[in-house]
């Protein structure tokens, strides 16, 4: 029995963050600017900051500038508020982020309104989201917008093809069909309210988890030959320590499907780089140039 194709997406999402540096060059000599993410984090969790560290670092290793706005757990939604709008007008801040989640006496809903669409590098402003179902140019989701390059990646046309997408967040699944549709594809979003699930999955020739549930698609979930993209990060604990898993059970799926993306290395990789790639058009875009990355990928 031949074993599903390897979706490498540590491997596609390198060469997204190369060409990323390039276009920043590129910008840099011919324009004379640098693309910048400013970042916002409020309190301490431990997982935000190390998840905006890394952000700062996949910048300076793209020769982005960045700019990270640490605010304490105690700060008032007013006080968010006032920063998003100083950066809103910030010359040198191309892409803003507010690290979610926030405490619990701000509202996510109100800070993401208040970033300039323009510069609404998570996709996530209410004019954005709008857009994208509208199938109008704009600023897109990172995560769902990795998952279509590796989809791409693996596949010769999307068109037609039946996609079923597990998991309906505003983050990845809500995004991802209306980026699905907008490819031709035949969309089912399923969710907890869904009716047989296995058998719906059965019927797709591209297969999205994201649920947040690990090991939840199982192998005879799986049409013979579907390209399967898991976006599921799970940290599950084992006699050996931690581990991280997806929302497939990979080593069965493995077996049946065409092509699969592993965890680690599937879909994760590619969000930072999606990110990159959406600070440098939101950075052209404002200055009326030609997106330099993605017309060479």
């Amino acid at each position: 029995m031949t074993e599903a194709k390897i979706i490498d997406g540590q491997a596609i999402a390198g060469r997204l963050r190369q060409r990323i540096a390039e276009a920043a060059t590129e910008l840099r000599e011919r324009h004379g600017f640098t693309p910048g993410l400013a970042a916002i984090i409020v309190g301490d969790d431990p997982a935000s900051q190390i998840y905006v560290r890394s952000k700062a670092r996949a910048c300076a290793a793209a020769g982005l500038a960045s700019f990270e706005h640490v605010l304490p757990a105690a700060a008032s939604e007013a006080d968010v508020l006032t920063l998003v709008q100083a950066l809103d007008t910030d010359e040198r801040v191309d892409g803003i982020l507010v690290q979610l989640p926030l405490p619990a006496h701000i509202s996510a809903r109100k800070i993401v309104a208040t970033i300039d669409p323009v510069k609404d590098v998570d996709g996530f402003h209410p004019l954005n989201i709008g857009r994208l179902w509208g199938g109008e140019t704009t600023l897109v989701p990172c995560t769902p917008q990795g998952c279509m390059i590796l989809l791409r990646s693996a596949l010769p046309s999307l068109a037609g093809a039946e996609a079923v997408v597990l998991g309906r967040s505003h983050i990845v699944g809500r995004p991802l069909a209306a980026l699905l549709i907008a490819a031709d594809c035949t969309v089912t979003l399923v969710h907890s309210k869904s009716r047989d699930v296995p058998v719906i999955c059965r019927r797709a020739d591209i297969l999205i988890a994201a649920a947040g549930e690990p090991g939840m698609v199982k192998r005879d979930w799986i049409k013979p030959g579907a390209t399967v993209i898991d976006v599921g990060t799970n940290r599950i604990t084992t006699p050996d320590g931690v581990r991280l898993v997806g929302d497939v059970d990979f080593a069965a799926a493995r077996e049946t499907a065409g092509a699969i993306t592993p965890v680690p290395g599937g879909a994760g990789p590619m969000t930072i780089a999606c990110l990159l790639r959406n600070t440098v058009l939101a950075a052209c875009r404002r200055r009326g140039l030609a997106d330099p990355v993605m017309a060479e990928l």
